[in-house]
């Protein structure tokens, strides 16, 4: 069998609610995520023993276990008798940004396996493995635009997000997702706020996706500025550029976004960003549709 490559998609909250701290230490979350055209490029070689190889802008970032790896023994775990293989990860995203990354990784880890692996993988397996991962492995599977409840394990898809153009921007601080849900402080949560939400509708209509999104907040934003002050600065700058509708922190972050109405002006954007601000990193994308 040839290599095989696939995209793991960058992961935007356009809305990210807190509902409350449950039982079991775990937030209860309602949010709104779409997937972007950029992400980090991994490729895989069936054949011989496990391997993984990371390159890339931010390979010197990423510490500790890889989640590439992980999905590729729990597959084998669980099936011993799958092809595994060599794995290069191209890492163009940020580590510890609000994007996503080693979920999104994971998930392509986990999509390569499956096509190397047809009769062997089907996509209830794969949704167990996701599940086992962590919380964001089962949407980034899918990378197409849902609601998040639960802790992020319960996917709902959403269709008619419109492509619109998305501009990135990371002020070069990581930031841990555990660090900003304890500075967060959430209370209890209360019964009434289990109530299973209705789903939005957007008609590819980027006004509609905009209002839907201006109704509801981040959450963690303010827990994420006391711990990264820089993150006030870049929405500040993003909220500053001609044609941007919705500016927000992604996730824990510390990346934020704007939404444009076409890559085109996310592209214009871009370059008057990375002008002014050289040290941060910029990146203008599109958000991937809610179907092919």
């Amino acid at each position: 069998m040839t290599g095989l490559r696939d995209i793991a998609h960058a992961k935007l909250n356009l809305t990210l609610e807190v509902l409350g701290r449950r039982g079991d230490g775990y937030h209860e979350l309602r949010s709104l995520v779409a997937f972007t055209e950029l992400g980090d490029a991994l490729a895989f070689e069936p054949e011989g023993d496990l391997a993984l190889a990371i390159e890339g802008p931010f390979a010197g970032a990423i510490e500790g276990d890889n989640l590439v790896a992980a999905a590729a023994e729990a597959a084998e775990a669980l099936d011993p008798g799958i092809a595994l293989g060599r794995f290069r990860l191209d890492k163009k995203v940020p580590v510890a940004a609000g994007l996503g990354g080693g979920s999104a990784d994971a998930a392509a880890a986990l999509r390569l396996l499956a096509r190397a692996n047809p009769s062997r993988l089907p996509a209830a397996t794969l949704d167990d493995l996701a599940a086992s991962l962590g919380s964001d492995v089962t949407a980034c599977l899918r990378s197409r635009p849902a609601l998040m409840t639960g802790r992020g394990e319960r996917v709902t898809p959403v269709e008619g997000l419109p492509p619109c153009g998305v501009l990135l921007v990371n002020p070069g601080r990581p930031l841990g997702a555990s660090a900003v849900y304890a500075a967060l402080d959430a209370p209890p949560l209360s019964a009434a706020r289990r109530e299973p939400p209705a789903l939005p509708s957007f008609d590819g209509s980027f006004d509609a996706l905009v209002a839907y999104a201006e109704a509801r907040a981040n959450d963690l934003e303010p827990a994420a500025i006391k711990l990264v002050p820089e993150i006030a600065e870049v929405l500040a700058a993003l909220k500053g550029l001609d044609g941007a509708r919705l500016v927000r922190l992604s996730g824990s972050g510390p990346t934020c976004f704007a939404l444009l109405a076409t890559e085109a002006e996310a592209k214009r954007a871009a370059a008057t960003m990375a002008t002014a601000r050289p040290l941060w990193w910029v990146a203008a994308t599109r958000l991937l549709p809610g179907s092919d």
